[in-house]
């Protein structure tokens, strides 16, 4: 069945009127007609089951029915991204969204060398692969930051799986060592991380630094490696 995240709240039979492109999928590539039905979320109000209720020349008018799920949250995982090309960027945004991050933190580093990415091209591609992967909410994606600034305000309690291509301890133990919690995956631009920038992340008290295998990764090929370390090591994936 069709699912679309909405930001109208969500109750039952609540009406609920889509964006207008949200509206053209519905009517003209999924041809839903008036009395079909389809999913909705809102990341606050759970899962429900909603109809067309009326098609209009410009737009839909949709009816919450029941509720099929009520609101659960997925880890508190974040991914921490270092600048690389736009088009894989947008492939590590996706794929985070599908592997369960909560958010993801675009960052600049002293390697940094990244084309201009555009926010509200990366919150469509999270939106759409909350709705295909049949998560409840979709990640945040923030603005770019220096990587000094990031570490500078870092929250109390929150860990740091710092993936560094020169070395570190195989990550599933270090990770299960390290135990559950709020996480932040740091992954560097395709340059690598400065050897300044790598002493400074490993005498944080709160980094756990873990190798990624015998092979040097790009740094999506890392991002996505990480992630699934992570989510076997402490995530949700038995649930």
């Amino acid at each position: 069945m069709i699912r679309l995240h909405v930001t109208a709240p969500l109750a039952d039979g609540h009406a609920v009127a889509p964006t207008l492109d949200q509206s053209r999928y519905l009517t003209q590539v999924m041809r839903l007609k008036q009395g079909d039905d389809l999913l909705l979320f809102n990341g606050k109000d759970g899962e429900w089951r909603a109809e067309v209720l009326e098609v209009l020349k410009k737009g839909v008018i949709l009816r919450c029915i029941e509720q099929t799920r009520t609101q659960i949250y997925g880890p508190d995982l974040e991914l921490i991204l270092a600048g690389i090309k736009k088009a894989r960027v947008e492939t590590v945004v996706e794929k985070a969204a599908e592997l369960g991050a909560k958010s993801v933190q675009l960052a600049i580093t002293q390697r940094t060398n990244a084309e201009r990415i555009r926010l509200d091209r990366l919150d469509a591609i999270v939106e759409e692969a909350a709705e295909q992967t049949g998560r409840l909410d979709v990640p945040v994606v923030h603005e770019s930051r220096k990587l000094p600034d990031i570490l500078k305000d870092w929250p109390e309690g929150r860990k740091l799986m710092f993936c560094d291509e020169t070395g570190g301890d195989p990550a599933i133990p270090a990770l299960q060592k390290a135990g559950g919690g709020a996480w932040s995956i740091l992954i560097g631009p395709e340059g690598g991380f400065s050897p300044e920038e790598r002493e400074m992340l490993r005498a944080l008290p709160f980094t756990t630094a873990v190798s990624l295998g015998p092979r040097i990764l790009r740094a999506d090929t890392a991002a996505i490696s990480a992630m699934t370390l992570w989510q076997y090591a402490v995530g949700d994936w038995e649930r």
